[in-house]
């Protein structure tokens, strides 16, 4: 597990900050040298942004001369050759990275114990599901997700489902075994009881902290997030005191009782969504970026019938 810190650690891959679809192709159709030496032959060619690379640089913002609140780190299966385009890239985008691990084609999450990483973002799906069975808040960047790079400039607006993502998949178990009724009383009977933490708890936790920061400074930006769950009463009531007992505020909650969350996160225009289940996240890439949480049964279920 991460180490308790003031500082927000994002360790991110290449592919999740930077648009590398098209080199990507040619590492498939090819092999890592074709892949190397393309990147080698467009080093002065800075990277297109990727999905993840607005809410990286609004983040980088909570930074100052005096102190470094936010660390962002590229922690990625390319070649270290292939990292000088990522580091160049960066420096032509104006993102202050100074830090990354590259494995060349090895698994890549084995660095956030180390780096005590409080969230990692790749597009690269066993290390995202190693993460997370290692104990990181860590999800699967949807490279088709729709970006906005220049909505609201001084907020950083973060999205969570609940259950197996905020929350423990405790109840989504019962849900799926046992039907909408009985999770329903279930919830109802344990109204007052907190839910277990799910993986990204510990990410909640550090953006709190870093809330709380910018409210007692004259930081510029602002963190401003929402829970947006298929649940709806009476099981809302759970879920609301679970963050009560957490001590930690959210600013929006929509219980949407299985309605399609995209055109509520539309509205609400965030940097970032993560969710566990596949249908919310494709839904949800249609307004913005996402991050697919593999975690849960949910996600048990979808491997086995794959």
């Amino acid at each position: 597990m991460p180490a308790n810190s003031n500082q927000l650690v994002v360790a991110i891959s290449s592919r999740a900050l930077f648009d590398f679809e098209e080199e990507n192709k040619v590492f498939e159709s090819e092999n890592d040298l074709a892949y190397m030496k393309l990147q080698l032959e467009r080093l002065e060619e800075a990277a297109p942004p990727g999905v993840a690379f607005p809410l990286v640089k609004k983040l980088l913002a909570f930074n100052s001369k005096d102190e470094r609140r936010v660390e962002v780190i590229i922690v990625s299966r390319n070649d270290p050759v292939s990292g000088l385009r990522v580091f160049r890239s960066s420096q032509s985008h104006g993102l202050d990275l100074t830090r990354g691990v590259f494995t060349r084609g090895q698994p890549a999450y084995r660095y956030l114990e180390p780096l005590a990483a409080n969230l990692f973002l790749s597009a690269y799906r066993e290390d995202v599901r190693n993460a997370l069975a290692a104990g990181f808040p860590a999800a699967q960047v949807l490279a088709q997700s729709r970006t906005w790079a220049d909505q609201h400039p001084d907020e950083i607006r973060i999205a969570f489902d609940g259950d197996a993502v905020l929350f423990s998949d405790e109840a989504e178990r019962i849900f799926q075994q046992k039907g909408l009724s009985a999770f329903a009383s279930h919830e109802q009977k344990k109204a007052h009881t907190p839910l277990p933490p799910g993986p990204f708890k510990p990410l909640l936790d550090a953006l709190h902290v870093l809330q709380l920061h910018a409210s007692g400074t004259n930081s510029k930006i602002r963190i401003r997030t929402a829970l947006v769950t298929a649940r709806s009463a009476p099981a809302h009531e759970r879920a609301i005191r679970t963050l009560m007992a957490w001590n930690i505020s959210i600013d929006e909650a929509m219980f949407l009782g299985g309605l399609d969350k995209g055109p509520f996160l539309r509205k609400f225009e965030p940097d970032f969504f993560f969710d566990d289940q596949t249908q919310h996240c494709q839904s949800a890439s249609q307004v913005g970026p996402v991050g697919h949480v593999l975690s849960g049964v949910s996600n048990e279920t979808e491997e086995v019938s794959g």
